[in-house]
Protein backbone atom coordinates (compact mmCIF):
# COMPACT_ATOMS: atom_id res chain seq x y z
CA UNK A 1 0.00 0.00 0.00
CA UNK A 2 1.22 3.66 -1.15
CA UNK A 3 1.86 5.87 1.44
CA UNK A 4 0.68 8.55 -0.38
CA UNK A 5 -2.65 6.79 -1.39
CA UNK A 6 -3.22 6.22 2.67
CA UNK A 7 -2.87 9.37 3.67
CA UNK A 8 -4.96 10.86 0.43
CA UNK A 9 -7.82 8.51 1.80
CA UNK A 10 -7.30 9.40 5.71
CA UNK A 11 -8.54 12.84 4.85
CA UNK A 12 -11.73 11.94 4.35
CA UNK A 13 -11.35 10.07 7.82
CA UNK A 14 -10.89 12.36 10.35
CA UNK A 15 -13.83 12.40 12.67
CA UNK A 16 -16.20 15.30 13.85
CA UNK A 17 -15.94 16.28 17.48
CA UNK A 18 -19.00 15.41 20.15
CA UNK A 19 -20.43 17.20 21.89
CA UNK A 20 -19.57 18.33 25.01
CA UNK A 21 -22.00 19.29 28.11
CA UNK A 22 -21.90 20.66 30.82
CA UNK A 23 -20.65 18.63 33.56
CA UNK A 24 -18.05 19.13 35.81
CA UNK A 25 -15.46 16.23 37.03
CA UNK A 26 -12.47 14.35 35.62
CA UNK A 27 -12.15 10.60 34.62
CA UNK A 28 -9.18 9.52 35.67
CA UNK A 29 -7.54 6.60 33.61
CA UNK A 30 -4.22 5.07 35.10
CA UNK A 31 -1.52 3.87 32.19
CA UNK A 32 0.47 1.28 33.60
CA UNK A 33 2.98 -0.06 31.60
CA UNK A 34 6.97 -0.33 30.73
CA UNK A 35 8.15 3.44 29.81
CA UNK A 36 11.57 1.52 30.59
CA UNK A 37 12.85 -2.08 30.92
CA UNK A 38 13.23 -4.96 28.55
CA UNK A 39 9.73 -3.77 26.55
CA UNK A 40 10.41 -0.41 26.50
CA UNK A 41 9.40 -0.25 22.86
CA UNK A 42 6.48 -2.18 22.72
CA UNK A 43 5.19 -0.07 26.06
CA UNK A 44 6.01 3.82 24.56
CA UNK A 45 4.00 2.78 21.16
CA UNK A 46 1.14 1.95 23.56
CA UNK A 47 1.46 4.84 24.96
CA UNK A 48 1.64 6.92 22.13
CA UNK A 49 -1.33 4.88 20.77
CA UNK A 50 -3.59 5.40 23.60
CA UNK A 51 -3.45 9.17 23.77
CA UNK A 52 -4.06 9.55 19.90
CA UNK A 53 -7.05 6.88 20.03
CA UNK A 54 -8.46 9.04 22.86
CA UNK A 55 -7.77 11.75 20.61
CA UNK A 56 -9.61 10.47 17.91
CA UNK A 57 -12.61 9.00 19.87
CA UNK A 58 -12.84 12.14 21.60
CA UNK A 59 -12.99 14.29 18.77
CA UNK A 60 -10.04 16.46 19.94
CA UNK A 61 -11.93 17.28 23.03
CA UNK A 62 -10.01 14.81 25.46
CA UNK A 63 -13.63 14.99 27.03
CA UNK A 64 -16.79 12.44 27.27
CA UNK A 65 -20.01 14.59 28.25
CA UNK A 66 -17.70 17.58 29.70
CA UNK A 67 -15.68 15.14 32.09
CA UNK A 68 -12.36 15.75 31.23
CA UNK A 69 -10.27 12.67 30.97
CA UNK A 70 -7.10 12.39 32.85
CA UNK A 71 -4.33 10.09 32.00
CA UNK A 72 -1.88 9.15 34.95
CA UNK A 73 1.61 7.49 33.93
CA UNK A 74 3.10 4.76 35.53
CA UNK A 75 6.24 2.86 34.54
CA UNK A 76 6.20 -1.20 35.78
CA UNK A 77 9.40 -1.18 34.47
CA UNK A 78 8.67 -4.48 33.07
CA UNK A 79 8.89 -5.79 37.03
CA UNK A 80 5.19 -7.94 38.46
CA UNK A 81 5.50 -6.49 41.98
CA UNK A 82 6.19 -2.92 40.73
CA UNK A 83 3.11 -3.24 38.52
CA UNK A 84 1.22 -4.30 41.52
CA UNK A 85 2.24 -1.89 44.00
CA UNK A 86 1.78 0.73 40.88
CA UNK A 87 -1.65 -0.45 40.24
CA UNK A 88 -2.70 -0.04 43.73
CA UNK A 89 -1.67 3.28 43.75
CA UNK A 90 -3.60 4.28 41.19
CA UNK A 91 -6.55 2.90 42.97
CA UNK A 92 -6.42 4.43 46.02
CA UNK A 93 -4.19 7.03 46.04
CA UNK A 94 -4.49 8.68 42.60
CA UNK A 95 -8.18 7.82 42.30
CA UNK A 96 -7.90 6.26 39.30
CA UNK A 97 -11.44 5.58 37.64
CA UNK A 98 -10.14 2.21 35.30
CA UNK A 99 -6.69 1.39 34.13
CA UNK A 100 -5.39 0.10 30.97
CA UNK A 101 -1.75 -2.00 31.10
CA UNK A 102 0.30 -3.48 31.10
CA UNK A 103 3.27 -4.35 28.45
CA UNK A 104 4.55 -7.94 29.41
CA UNK A 105 2.50 -11.04 30.58
CA UNK A 106 4.23 -11.42 34.27
CA UNK A 107 3.39 -8.10 35.14
CA UNK A 108 -0.18 -8.34 34.42
CA UNK A 109 -0.85 -11.82 35.72
CA UNK A 110 0.83 -9.93 38.92
CA UNK A 111 -1.98 -6.81 38.25
CA UNK A 112 -5.55 -9.36 38.12
CA UNK A 113 -6.01 -9.66 41.74
CA UNK A 114 -5.11 -5.71 42.54
CA UNK A 115 -8.15 -5.23 40.09
CA UNK A 116 -10.45 -7.77 41.35
CA UNK A 117 -9.77 -6.47 45.52
CA UNK A 118 -10.48 -2.84 44.33
CA UNK A 119 -13.44 -3.42 42.40
CA UNK A 120 -11.84 -1.64 39.42
CA UNK A 121 -11.76 -2.37 35.69
CA UNK A 122 -8.45 -3.41 34.02
CA UNK A 123 -8.19 -2.87 30.22
CA UNK A 124 -5.36 -4.92 29.36
CA UNK A 125 -2.87 -3.86 26.35
CA UNK A 126 -0.71 -5.68 25.28
CA UNK A 127 0.28 -8.40 27.57
CA UNK A 128 -0.82 -11.15 25.52
CA UNK A 129 -0.51 -14.52 27.92
CA UNK A 130 -3.79 -17.18 27.61
CA UNK A 131 -4.08 -16.83 31.10
CA UNK A 132 -4.91 -13.62 31.61
CA UNK A 133 -8.57 -14.03 30.56
CA UNK A 134 -7.94 -17.87 31.43
CA UNK A 135 -7.29 -19.42 34.19
CA UNK A 136 -5.91 -16.25 36.49
CA UNK A 137 -9.21 -13.62 35.23
CA UNK A 138 -11.42 -12.47 36.58
CA UNK A 139 -15.08 -9.94 36.12
CA UNK A 140 -12.67 -6.52 36.30
CA UNK A 141 -10.73 -7.62 33.47
CA UNK A 142 -11.20 -6.97 29.70
CA UNK A 143 -8.61 -7.10 27.17
CA UNK A 144 -8.50 -5.31 23.76
CA UNK A 145 -4.69 -7.06 23.03
CA UNK A 146 -4.65 -10.29 21.18
CA UNK A 147 -4.19 -13.30 23.21
CA UNK A 148 -1.38 -16.22 22.62
CA UNK A 149 -4.37 -18.24 21.24
CA UNK A 150 -5.12 -15.86 18.91
CA UNK A 151 -1.31 -15.59 17.84
CA UNK A 152 -1.00 -18.96 17.47
CA UNK A 153 -4.27 -19.85 15.46
CA UNK A 154 -3.42 -17.42 13.15
CA UNK A 155 -0.01 -18.60 12.48
CA UNK A 156 -1.68 -22.45 12.72
CA UNK A 157 -3.58 -21.09 9.95
CA UNK A 158 -1.21 -19.53 7.96
CA UNK A 159 1.46 -22.51 7.80
CA UNK A 160 -0.38 -25.77 8.87
CA UNK A 161 0.58 -28.23 6.31
CA UNK A 162 -0.02 -31.74 5.49
CA UNK A 163 2.83 -33.26 5.55
CA UNK A 164 4.95 -30.41 7.33
CA UNK A 165 6.91 -31.05 10.67
CA UNK A 166 7.16 -27.26 12.73
CA UNK A 167 9.44 -26.97 15.38
CA UNK A 168 8.79 -24.60 17.82
CA UNK A 169 11.55 -21.75 19.01
CA UNK A 170 10.26 -19.54 22.03
CA UNK A 171 11.41 -17.69 25.02
CA UNK A 172 10.66 -19.39 28.46
CA UNK A 173 8.20 -17.51 30.03
CA UNK A 174 4.60 -16.88 30.14
CA UNK A 175 4.27 -15.44 26.57
CA UNK A 176 6.60 -17.99 24.92
CA UNK A 177 5.15 -21.61 26.49
CA UNK A 178 1.49 -20.16 26.31
CA UNK A 179 2.20 -19.49 22.87
CA UNK A 180 3.26 -22.76 21.89
CA UNK A 181 1.25 -24.29 23.50
CA UNK A 182 -1.96 -22.59 21.78
CA UNK A 183 -0.26 -23.24 18.47
CA UNK A 184 0.03 -26.80 19.09
CA UNK A 185 -3.30 -27.03 20.05
CA UNK A 186 -4.37 -25.45 16.66
CA UNK A 187 -1.61 -26.91 14.36
CA UNK A 188 -4.23 -29.79 12.59
CA UNK A 189 -2.12 -31.27 9.70
CA UNK A 190 1.48 -30.80 10.41
CA UNK A 191 3.29 -32.76 13.47
CA UNK A 192 4.87 -30.31 15.83
CA UNK A 193 8.34 -32.38 16.31
CA UNK A 194 10.28 -30.23 18.79
CA UNK A 195 9.82 -26.98 21.24
CA UNK A 196 12.89 -24.92 22.17
CA UNK A 197 12.62 -22.37 25.12
CA UNK A 198 15.18 -20.21 25.46
CA UNK A 199 15.90 -17.28 28.23
CA UNK A 200 14.17 -14.46 27.67
CA UNK A 201 17.98 -12.26 27.68
CA UNK A 202 19.04 -14.50 25.29
CA UNK A 203 21.71 -13.35 23.17
CA UNK A 204 23.87 -16.04 21.39
CA UNK A 205 21.18 -18.78 19.63
CA UNK A 206 23.79 -21.44 18.41
CA UNK A 207 22.85 -24.06 20.73
CA UNK A 208 19.55 -23.71 20.25
CA UNK A 209 19.41 -23.83 16.78
CA UNK A 210 21.83 -26.46 16.74
CA UNK A 211 19.38 -28.47 18.42
CA UNK A 212 16.30 -27.23 16.36
CA UNK A 213 18.54 -28.47 13.38
CA UNK A 214 19.28 -32.03 14.71
CA UNK A 215 15.26 -32.95 15.68
CA UNK A 216 14.38 -31.40 11.70
CA UNK A 217 17.41 -32.33 9.51
CA UNK A 218 16.37 -35.81 9.17
CA UNK A 219 12.77 -35.12 8.62
CA UNK A 220 10.68 -35.63 5.09
CA UNK A 221 8.52 -33.33 3.60
CA UNK A 222 8.51 -29.53 4.47
CA UNK A 223 10.30 -28.44 7.37
CA UNK A 224 9.50 -25.09 9.32
CA UNK A 225 10.72 -23.48 12.72
CA UNK A 226 8.23 -21.22 14.05
CA UNK A 227 9.53 -18.31 15.92
CA UNK A 228 7.67 -16.39 19.14
CA UNK A 229 9.53 -14.35 20.41
CA UNK A 230 9.62 -10.52 22.01
CA UNK A 231 11.74 -7.82 23.14
CA UNK A 232 15.33 -8.01 23.20
CA UNK A 233 17.58 -10.60 21.13
CA UNK A 234 17.35 -11.64 17.09
CA UNK A 235 16.57 -15.33 17.06
CA UNK A 236 16.41 -14.92 13.27
CA UNK A 237 19.98 -15.32 13.68
CA UNK A 238 19.63 -18.85 13.84
CA UNK A 239 19.38 -18.76 9.68
CA UNK A 240 23.38 -18.14 10.10
CA UNK A 241 23.44 -21.84 10.89
CA UNK A 242 22.94 -22.75 6.73
CA UNK A 243 19.32 -23.96 7.46
CA UNK A 244 18.51 -23.90 3.96
CA UNK A 245 21.29 -26.77 3.24
CA UNK A 246 18.51 -29.29 5.29
CA UNK A 247 15.80 -27.53 3.81
CA UNK A 248 14.10 -25.85 6.87
CA UNK A 249 12.62 -22.74 6.49
CA UNK A 250 11.52 -20.00 9.42
CA UNK A 251 8.07 -18.51 9.72
CA UNK A 252 6.94 -16.25 12.69
CA UNK A 253 4.03 -14.31 13.87
CA UNK A 254 4.28 -9.94 13.85
CA UNK A 255 6.70 -8.01 15.67
CA UNK A 256 7.46 -4.03 15.58
CA UNK A 257 8.54 -2.49 12.56
CA UNK A 258 12.38 -2.66 13.43
CA UNK A 259 11.92 -6.40 14.53
CA UNK A 260 10.62 -7.18 11.42
CA UNK A 261 13.71 -5.84 9.07
CA UNK A 262 14.78 -9.06 10.02
CA UNK A 263 12.25 -10.22 8.02
CA UNK A 264 13.33 -9.43 4.42
CA UNK A 265 15.86 -11.47 4.47
CA UNK A 266 13.43 -14.41 4.23
CA UNK A 267 11.45 -13.57 1.19
CA UNK A 268 8.25 -15.69 0.44
CA UNK A 269 8.35 -16.65 4.29
CA UNK A 270 4.65 -16.88 5.83
CA UNK A 271 2.88 -16.36 9.20
CA UNK A 272 0.20 -14.10 11.22
CA UNK A 273 0.81 -10.99 12.40
CA UNK A 274 -1.69 -8.89 14.57
CA UNK A 275 -1.55 -5.42 12.86
CA UNK A 276 0.71 -4.26 10.10
CA UNK A 277 -0.14 -0.12 9.09
CA UNK A 278 -0.68 -0.89 5.64
CA UNK A 279 -3.39 -3.74 5.80
CA UNK A 280 -6.72 -2.25 7.26
CA UNK A 281 -8.62 0.38 5.10
CA UNK A 282 -11.12 1.53 7.30
CA UNK A 283 -11.89 4.86 8.46
CA UNK A 284 -9.67 4.73 12.34
CA UNK A 285 -6.60 3.65 10.57
CA UNK A 286 -6.85 5.74 7.91
CA UNK A 287 -6.60 8.49 10.56
CA UNK A 288 -3.55 6.99 12.46
CA UNK A 289 -1.63 6.18 9.93
CA UNK A 290 -2.30 9.59 8.72
CA UNK A 291 -1.47 11.65 11.94
CA UNK A 292 0.92 9.00 12.75
CA UNK A 293 3.07 10.53 9.60
CA UNK A 294 2.42 13.94 10.74
CA UNK A 295 3.30 13.87 14.24
CA UNK A 296 6.28 11.29 14.00
CA UNK A 297 6.97 10.74 10.23
CA UNK A 298 6.22 7.02 10.36
CA UNK A 299 4.28 4.98 10.19
CA UNK A 300 2.35 3.45 13.11
CA UNK A 301 3.48 0.34 14.49
CA UNK A 302 2.22 -2.84 16.01
CA UNK A 303 1.22 -1.74 19.62
CA UNK A 304 0.46 1.70 18.52
CA UNK A 305 -2.62 -0.07 17.10
CA UNK A 306 -2.72 -1.61 20.19
CA UNK A 307 -3.08 1.78 22.40
CA UNK A 308 -5.43 3.39 20.06
CA UNK A 309 -7.70 0.20 20.35
CA UNK A 310 -7.51 0.16 23.87
CA UNK A 311 -8.63 4.00 23.95
CA UNK A 312 -11.68 3.01 20.86
CA UNK A 313 -13.29 0.82 24.11
CA UNK A 314 -13.11 2.77 26.53
CA UNK A 315 -14.37 5.83 24.71
CA UNK A 316 -16.71 3.62 23.89
CA UNK A 317 -18.00 2.46 26.68
CA UNK A 318 -17.90 5.63 28.69
CA UNK A 319 -20.22 7.89 26.22
CA UNK A 320 -22.58 4.80 26.23
CA UNK A 321 -22.99 5.15 30.29
CA UNK A 322 -22.88 9.11 29.92
CA UNK A 323 -19.48 9.49 31.63
CA UNK A 324 -20.63 7.25 34.67
CA UNK A 325 -17.60 5.32 35.65
CA UNK A 326 -19.10 3.37 37.95
CA UNK A 327 -17.70 0.03 37.71
CA UNK A 328 -20.45 -2.96 37.37
CA UNK A 329 -22.33 -0.29 35.31
CA UNK A 330 -19.01 -0.40 32.98
CA UNK A 331 -18.87 -4.05 32.98
CA UNK A 332 -22.40 -4.69 32.31
CA UNK A 333 -21.88 -2.15 28.97
CA UNK A 334 -18.84 -3.89 28.25
CA UNK A 335 -19.60 -7.24 27.74
CA UNK A 336 -20.74 -8.15 24.41
CA UNK A 337 -19.87 -4.31 23.43
CA UNK A 338 -18.37 -3.83 20.15
CA UNK A 339 -16.10 -1.10 18.94
CA UNK A 340 -14.05 -0.06 15.87
CA UNK A 341 -10.47 0.29 15.73
CA UNK A 342 -7.48 0.27 13.40
CA UNK A 343 -8.06 -3.53 12.67
CA UNK A 344 -11.68 -2.90 12.10
CA UNK A 345 -14.67 -3.97 14.16
CA UNK A 346 -13.91 -5.87 17.82
CA UNK A 347 -16.25 -7.59 20.30
CA UNK A 348 -15.76 -8.46 24.29
CA UNK A 349 -16.73 -11.97 24.35
CA UNK A 350 -19.04 -12.03 27.48
CA UNK A 351 -17.71 -15.50 28.56
CA UNK A 352 -13.90 -14.10 29.24
CA UNK A 353 -13.80 -10.75 28.16
CA UNK A 354 -11.37 -10.79 25.62
CA UNK A 355 -11.79 -8.94 21.94
CA UNK A 356 -12.13 -10.92 19.46
CA UNK A 357 -10.86 -9.63 16.11
CA UNK A 358 -9.18 -10.17 13.07
CA UNK A 359 -5.46 -11.39 12.08
CA UNK A 360 -3.33 -11.06 9.05
CA UNK A 361 -1.95 -13.81 7.19
CA UNK A 362 0.94 -12.52 5.61
CA UNK A 363 3.13 -13.40 3.18
CA UNK A 364 7.31 -11.41 2.60
CA UNK A 365 7.51 -10.02 -0.65
CA UNK A 366 10.04 -12.23 -3.10
CA UNK A 367 11.80 -8.82 -4.07
CA UNK A 368 12.13 -7.27 -0.78
CA UNK A 369 15.27 -5.86 0.32
CA UNK A 370 16.98 -6.58 3.57
CA UNK A 371 17.95 -4.29 5.38
CA UNK A 372 14.55 -1.80 4.82
CA UNK A 373 11.56 -1.50 6.67
CA UNK A 374 9.50 -5.17 6.10
CA UNK A 375 7.83 -5.61 2.77
CA UNK A 376 4.64 -7.65 3.40
CA UNK A 377 1.90 -8.43 1.38
CA UNK A 378 -1.59 -9.89 2.91
CA UNK A 379 -2.71 -13.09 1.71
CA UNK A 380 -5.96 -12.63 3.59
CA UNK A 381 -7.44 -11.19 6.73
CA UNK A 382 -8.21 -13.60 8.98
CA UNK A 383 -11.99 -13.24 10.52
CA UNK A 384 -12.56 -13.87 14.47
CA UNK A 385 -15.00 -16.45 12.93
CA UNK A 386 -12.46 -18.50 11.02
CA UNK A 387 -10.31 -19.03 14.42
CA UNK A 388 -12.04 -21.22 17.11
CA UNK A 389 -11.04 -19.30 19.97
CA UNK A 390 -10.99 -21.46 23.16
CA UNK A 391 -12.37 -19.76 26.67
CA UNK A 392 -10.12 -21.19 29.06
CA UNK A 393 -11.63 -19.13 32.21
CA UNK A 394 -13.20 -20.36 35.02
CA UNK A 395 -16.43 -19.61 34.19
Amino acid sequence: MQRRTLIALAALATPFAAPVFGQSGEIRIAHVYSKTGPLEAYGKQTQTGLMMGLEYATGGTMAINGKKLVVIEKDDQGKPDLGKSLLAAAYSDDKADIAVGPTASGVALAMLPVAEEHKKILLVEPAVADSITGDKWNKYIFRTGRNSSQDAISNAVAIDREGATIATLAQDNAFGRDGVKAFKDAVKKAKVGHEEYLPAATTDFTAGAQRLIDKLKDQPGRKIIWIVWAGAGNPFKIADMDLKRHGIEIATGGNILPAMVAYNQFPGMEGATYYYYGFSRNQANLWLVTNHYIKHKSPPDFFTAGGFSSAMALVTALKSTGGDTHTQRLIKTMEGMSFDTPKGTMTFRREDHQALQSMYHFRVAPGARPGTMADLYLVREIKPHDMDLPIRNRR
